[in-house]
């Protein structure tokens, strides 16, 4: 009986011995998981690189109108506002002095050219006196030649300096021709040249525009515009309006794709509406306190809707490039630098691949070599991967939704 109650305790104990064994195998702990990465697919896209900048409306011309000679202000016949057409009249001066010098160099031309007439009047006396001292001379020397001793030496002598004194007259009456002449180009130069100051005293505009301030009026002094900046007060202040200008202060990362005639897309806020432009020119240099070259667009304005100090918004077409290779940004490593590097996985497994990139966009990414199209590449963060390293892809989320190609 005792051996009985030993040999059931012995079994109770193993098969008690058996069960917190086989509770302690079905609590201890599952083989780690492979981590979830999100990914996204590797494919075609077209990428487009667009700087958007934002730029003021200025004139395309903006001047301070000055006067070429001083004088009072006789009659001026623009005002704020007044539209003007290149060479219309501003306003003219009373200059009584350059009136004057008009009519002293008009006499002057006329003094000059009764010198020619009397000048040329003395060659033609000069040149009949010549002829008839030579064929004087002619004659008495055939004569004193055919028949020597007929006529004195003396005489003939006197012929032939009667002969060379008159063509000496002859050449100083020339002389006198030219010089008249010559004086009569001085008289003209001058009378054209107080013609052209006398011109000067009315003042005209140098291009269609808009008077956008008025500084003098019926009676004022103006000085000449050559004068010290601190004496020299403007008439009107024209500006030209029919083209705008917008100056875009373009980053140096992208002042390189820059080039004349490229399309921009002009967006004006009041009222709303998108212009169509092109690059007109730009500095080709850049700026080194700001890091940006000045790119202007030129835009016609030949409603006159647009004012000087409105703002725009410039869209900058700077590359297009259609069916690519594409990635989000966040799917490579090291970008800008020598060793960019993306992460594949191919099987559930983690490949480190170098990959070299081509466009970039705010969003997505060209790959010019490394990947292929359906490639799962890695997005986000890439700390803790390794090559060789077991992963569950799941596409990955951006606020558009799930990354695609």
């Amino acid at each position: 009986m005792a051996t009985k109650r030993r040999a059931l305790a012995i079994s109770l104990m193993t098969a008690s011995c058996a069960s917190i064994l086989t509770s302690c195998k079905s609590s201890a702990p599952s083989v780690a998981e492979a981590p979830i990465v999100p990914v996204a697919i590797v494919g075609p896209a077209t990428l487009q690189n667009n700087v958007v900048l934002s730029a003021e409306f200025e004139p395309f011309q903006d001047v301070d109108v000055m006067a070429k000679v001083a004088g009072y202000v006789r009659d001026i016949r623009v005002d704020i506002g007044s539209h003007v057409k290149t060479g219309d009249v501003l306003a003219v001066l009373e200059v009584p002095e350059i009136q004057d010098e008009l009519e002293k160099a008009k006499a002057g031309v006329a003094a000059a050219e009764a010198n020619v007439v009397t000048a040329r009047a003395g060659v033609q006396r000069a040149e009949a006196e010549a002829n008839i001292a030579h064929l004087s001379f002619q004659r008495i020397n055939e004569v004193a030649t055919k028949n020597k001793g007929l006529v004195p030496r003396q005489d003939v002598d006197v012929a032939q300096s009667r002969d060379a004194e008159a063509v000496a007259q002859l050449a100083s009456a020339k002389s006198a021709l030219q010089a008249a002449q010559e004086s009569k180009l001085a008289a003209d130069s001058e009378y054209a040249r107080a013609g052209a100051m006398m011109q000067y005293a009315t003042i005209r505009a140098p291009f269609n525009g808009i008077v956008t301030k008025r500084y003098a009026n019926t009676g004022s002094m103006i000085q000449a515009g050559i004068s010290s900046q601190t004496q020299a007060m403007p008439v009107v202040r024209l500006a030209q309006y029919d083209v705008l200008r917008l100056t875009l202060p373009v980053p140096v990362t992208d002042a390189a794709e820059i080039k004349d005639g490229q399309s921009v897309d002009v967006n004006v806020a009041n009222p709303s509406r998108t212009l169509r432009g092109k690059i007109a020119r730009y500095a080709g240099s850049v700026q080194m306190d700001t890091r940006t070259m000045d790119t202007q667009v030129d835009v016609r304005n030949a409603d006159g809707s647009l004012l000087p100090g409105m703002y725009a918004e410039v869209h900058l077409h700077l590359a297009d490039h259609p069916h690519v290779m594409s990635v989000p940004i966040d799917a490579i490593d090291g970008l800008g630098t020598s060793v960019e590097q993306a992460y594949v996985v191919r099987d559930g497994v983690v490949h480190v691949v170098q990959v070299t990139t081509g466009l970039q966009t705010p969003t997505r990414l060209e790959v010019l070599s490394g990947l292929e199209a359906g490639d799962q590449v890695v997005v986000g963060r890439h700390t803790g991967l390794s090559e060789g390293e077991k992963v569950q892809p799941r596409p990955a989320t951006y606020e558009n939704g799930p990354s695609h190609s």
